[in-house]
């Protein structure tokens, strides 16, 4: 099975944008808030995502 590389780079590119973005955000954000859990907890998807387009296009890309 092959992976299309623009299918792969696309992912890379959103799960690249949400960690920064999350990232970015608790840089701002006081701890403690609603917001800053949120942003806790969406950076943690974003990781998780991003480690798993990692897996999928080494595993793919032989």
């Amino acid at each position: 099975m092959n992976l299309d590389p623009q299918v792969g780079k696309a992912a890379l590119q959103v799960s690249l944008f949400i960690v920064v973005l999350a990232g970015g955000m608790l840089l701002l954000l006081t701890p403690g808030t609603p917001q800053y859990a949120i942003t806790v907890f969406t950076l943690i998807i974003g990781l998780v995502f991003l480690g798993l387009v990692v897996v999928v296009v080494r595993r793919f890309s032989r």
